[in-house]
Order: C-alpha cells, then structure tokens, then sequence
C-alpha cells in the first residue's frame, strides 16, 4: 500500500517538477495535484470513521490507488499520445481496480454476492459518469490537451462500467470462495 502512495507522490511531483513533459502539456497536472492525493485519504478516513473496528483493508485502499499512479504514469511517458488504446486500456483497467477495491471495502458488512456486484457495478457507472464529467469541467476551464470527443466519452463510458462489472463479479466471487 504504501509503494502506491509514494508512487502516487512522485508521479505527482515528477509533473509539477518537468512541466514541458508532452504527456504533461495541456493535460491539467495541477487539478491532478488537487484531486488525484483524495484517492490516498479516502479509506483511511472511512476506516477511521468506522471506528477501526477491523482490520485496516490494505488491499482496497492500494487497489483505489493505483488506477492514479497508472494514469499518471502513463502521462509521463506520453502513452495517451503515443499508443491509440492505451486510454481504452487504462478505463478498462482502472475501473476494474477501483471497483474490486469497493467490494473489498464494503465486503465486511456481510453482504450477500449478488449484492457485492450490483453494488460495485453501480458505483462503477456513477464514477465514470462523474468522472467524465469533471473531465469536461476542466476542459472546459481551458485545458487544450485532453482531446475530448464523443466517441471518446461514450467509449469510456462503456470500457469503464465494463471493467466495473469485471472488478465486482471477480472480487465478489473470490470473497465468496474464502469463506
């Protein structure tokens, strides 16, 4: 857990740091240095807010993590840019990661399967859905480098609440297994 966090930093500060990176330019690194450090603070202040009453969940909190190391990683190295299906990829990916990471979460209030993955599924929808919209938004406030376009949206739209199904039919069918 704690690589990805330290990872998540130094992603952060190698964009704030080199600036005319071309994955950098345009790609609004500094609402990124805003909102992606949330993704590191939200399970521990909801385990905390819980009353620490188990275990702290070091998988789901690196899992919530990681799909912003992976997409600032791939900023550095120019990968949006440079690979056509690296975006189509990551939204796969990293809506399959954040959503494991809810079910794990939430998988100690006793839920039944079904409910793990429609839960997980569920959350995974609103998150792509905010999240293109909070890429609008910041579109819109003058970033030049996003390149957003329907096709764009609405492929990322079904790549994302895809992998979200994938994250809680897995996890939830693992959880289910261990016991």
């Amino acid at each position: 857990m704690w690589v990805v966090k330290v990872a998540l930093a130094a992603t952060l500060l190698a964009g704030l740091l080199f600036p005319d990176i071309p994955g950098v330019v345009g790609k609004g690194w500094p609402e990124r240095c805003v909102g992606y450090p949330i993704s590191a603070l939200v399970v521990p202040i909801i385990w905390m807010l819980r009353g620490r009453r188990s275990r702290y969940p070091y998988l789901a909190d690196a899992l919530l993590v990681t799909p912003f190391v992976l997409d600032l990683s791939g900023n550095l190295v120019n990968l949006y840019d440079t690979f056509e299906q690296f975006d189509d990829i990551l939204h796969f990916t990293n809506w399959t990661l954040l959503v494991a990471a809810l079910v794990l979460f939430v998988a100690p209030q006793g839920l039944a399967r079904w409910n793990l993955v429609l839960l997980g599924s569920g959350f995974g929808a609103m998150a792509i859905i905010a999240w293109e919209a909070v890429e609008w938004v910041v579109q819109e406030m003058g970033t030049t480098g996003l390149q957003l376009t329907y096709d764009d949206t609405v492929g990322d739209l079904v790549l994302s609440a895809s992998g979200g199904v994938l994250g809680a039919t897995v996890t939830a069918a693992v959880l289910d297994q261990r016991n």
